[in-house]
């Protein structure tokens, strides 16, 4: 069964297509105008084996607000869509991932109830473009539009760019194992029998 999606979002402040494949090769191709979150949107794609095609045409002359968060609400609308009914997955991922003098903690539970919690101390208030006081603001989107619990935690950095894309990565490969096919399970991954 294919776990492919593309989602389309337009408002009067972004126009977002993205293509994700959740069973790809971490092939990715990113236009969202900020060099910087190209750059996580990659790493993410890459250590988590996701495909994905993201072209966003944003207001960035107001600023990068609004590019960011959207591009995070279509992304977790398109984990949500293409993971479909979640028979058969693990629910659950989680990776600590060092980056030089970085090490990130992330842990994801595909459950349907969406919650961010993020601790991380940036102390660069922008990279590449990337006003980093964002990168939660998109986590938060992607958590809640995919309806996933998400925690990131820095537990040790300095150097901004690192512990930033430390998240992404640890993000990717948190959420691969999460969607990740369990042979012995036929339904889905809960006493309940639901994620209602």
């Amino acid at each position: 069964m294919s776990r492919k999606t593309t989602i389309n979002r337009e408002t009067k402040e972004t126009q977002i297509q993205l293509c994700m494949n959740l069973d790809g090769k971490g092939e990715v191709q990113a236009n969202t105008g900020i060099g910087f979150l190209d750059h996580m949107l990659s790493s993410f794609g890459k250590h988590g084996f996701f495909d994905l095609d993201v072209k966003v045409t944003g207001d960035l002359f107001v600023d990068g607000h609004h590019t960011v968060e959207d591009t995070g609400i279509v992304l977790g609308q398109a984990v949500k869509e293409a993971v479909g009914d979640k028979k058969g997955i693990k629910r659950y991922g989680h990776c600590i991932l060092p980056m030089d003098d970085a090490l990130i903690l992330c842990a994801v539970d595909l459950c349907g109830r969406p919650y961010l919690s993020f601790e991380a101390s940036i102390l660069a208030k922008e990279v590449g473009g990337l006003s980093t006081e964002l990168v939660e603001e998109f986590f938060y989107a992607v958590s809640y539009k995919a309806g996933m619990n998400l925690h990131i935690k820095m537990l040790s950095g300095k150097n901004s760019h690192h512990i930033i894309e430390g998240m992404f990565k640890a993000f990717g490969k948190a959420l691969d194992q999460a969607v990740s096919k369990e042979p012995r399970l036929l339904d889905v991954l809960s006493t309940k029998g639901s994620f209602d």
